[in-house]
């Protein structure tokens, strides 16, 4: 290139994207941008077919979580199955374990003291 000027050698150098040095001397520093340039205005409306997408997104979305919290919702109803399972399975077995004495005779339930009384169960 030959340049007879320097207003066409800057001309070309901006088009080109090629900075001078920086006055700070950062050259690793990239230049500012305008703010004019950081504000991005979205469009009013968008198109049919990509609402009609994000829509079918959105619902297989929830469709899904909703499958995730049905599936951990059946877990814990399974274990507060089982736990109510153990507790009676160790009840029973307590009650089988324990020694028992029969009273036959209703005038002792009588004679006995309230610690005593409170003791007894009835079968």
């Amino acid at each position: 290139f030959k340049f007879n000027s320097t207003c066409n050698l800057m001309s070309v150098a901006r088009s080109v994207g090629v900075r001078g040095i920086s006055k700070s001397g950062r050259t690793w520093r990239s230049p500012g941008v305008k703010r004019s340039n950081k504000l991005a205005v979205k469009g009013l409306k968008t198109p049919w077919k990509k609402r009609q997408l994000e829509r079918l997104e959105k619902k297989a979305v929830k469709e899904y979580e909703q499958q995730l919290k049905e599936a951990s919702k059946r877990e814990k109803e399974e274990k507060r199955k089982l736990a109510e399972e153990r507790k009676q399975r160790r009840e029973e077995n307590a009650k089988k374990a324990q020694i028992v004495q029969t009273l036959s005779n209703p005038k002792k339930l009588k004679r006995l003291n309230k610690k005593q009384s409170r003791m007894i169960k009835k079968i």
